[in-house]
């Protein structure tokens, strides 16, 4: 599988793993911490934040292991004990956990734990695309045990971000173009990207990381009898007949499939999702309209999020993208919080040098 090809045995992250509980099925590091981005110095890089996500089968048991070996990593939610951590990681926002701003290795790290489980839900359906969206870009796997279901859903997931991408691109088009597309799947309309967030974020990821993207996704572009792939000359041709674009819309996510329906039916025919698509695929303006599926979703996103105040647990009828938006305004704070703490210690040093 192409993920691993990115797999990494710097000493680094195996300091890091090794202090943790070792009952992971799968562990990756993702963002501008792992990955060069245009603009980012080697430097800079080295100050950036890690970011991890582990996967476990058994959250609970995890957990309290956790507790027991890294109880200052929590924050107050360590007095309620595993059971609840775990309750509250599965039952609210996307099923991630996440610890931030915890030094070790001499780095500030921020890691996630999501069930195996549910991680693998979000990976074929793409109920949230929270954990899904980061693995639609390149990742350095650091642990990966063997597991049929997640190894297929990891490539699913990849196949589907291919699919999707290839709705709402022209019939021909170039790799960058393609794996900007991809890149922006899981960052259009995040109000991270309108709120102290670099609007070139997907831009910078995708020029330094040409080659992770191809070795991603390389095998499966080969394989898809949906593109003509040029590799040699960065160029590929997606089959945009109404048939070519029914057999793509039918192989999205189901999640997907069903905000697109939404979308297009009027309500009250309750029209079964096929005819839907077939209907939708014969319209010259498909392209237009999965794309305008994907900005109306994330719109609501981004306006639930202003109404989220730190440190509020969501109901359990909030909707889905109510709870999304806690995960990222979370994610934002953290991220608040990080550059304060780097700009007062940049002040701190200027001032030592008696440059202020």
């Amino acid at each position: 599988m192409a993920l691993a090809a990115l797999q990494s045995t710097n000493v680094v992250y195996r300091r890091i793993l090794s202090q943790f509980p070792q009952d992971i099925s799968l562990a990756f590091a993702y963002g501008s911490g792992v990955f060069t981005q245009a603009g980012t110095s080697q430097g800079q890089m080295r100050s950036n934040m890690l970011d991890f996500v582990f996967a476990v089968d058994d959250p609970i048991t995890w957990h309290t292991m956790n507790l027991i070996e890294n109880r200052k990593h929590y924050s107050f939610l360590k007095y309620l004990g595993p059971k609840h951590i775990s309750s509250i990681q599965n039952e609210y926002g996307a099923g991630v956990y996440y610890n931030t701003l915890v030094p070790l290795e001499e780095r500030l790290i921020k890691y996630g734990v999501v069930s195996t489980d549910v991680l693998i839900d979000d990976l074929l359906h793409w109920k949230t695309m929270y954990i899904a969206g980061r693995l639609h870009k390149p990742v350095r796997i650091l642990v990966q045990k063997e597991n049929a279901k997640l190894r297929a859903a990891l490539v699913a997931n990849l196949k589907s971000a291919l699919i999707a991408s290839f709705l709402m691109l022209p019939e021909s088009f170039s790799e960058e173009e393609l794996f900007l597309r991809i890149a922006g799947l899981s960052y259009s309309g995040d109000f991270r990207m309108v709120i102290g967030e670099d609007k070139s974020k997907v831009s910078n990821i995708v020029k330094d990381n040409m080659e992770h993207f191809r070795i991603l996704y390389n095998n499966i572009l080969q394989e898809c009898p949906q593109v003509v792939y040029k590799p040699q000359q960065g160029k590929l041709e997606v089959d945009k007949s109404p048939e070519g674009q029914f057999t793509q819309l039918m192989a999205l996510p189901h999640t997907l499939q069903q905000q697109i329906t939404r979308l297009v039916d009027p309500p009250g025919k309750n029209r079964d999702v096929e005819e839907i698509l077939l209907q939708l695929a014969h319209d010259p303006d498909c392209s237009l309209l999965v794309q305008q599926d994907k900005r109306l979703c994330h719109m609501s996103m981004t306006k639930q999020a202003g109404l989220v105040k730190q440190g509020e647990v969501l109901s359990r009828n909030l909707t889905l993208l109510s709870s999304l938006s806690t995960v990222w305004y979370l994610e934002y704070s953290e991220n608040l919080q990080y550059n304060t703490k780097c700009q007062r210690n940049c002040y701190s040093r200027t001032r030592e040098n008696g440059v202020v």
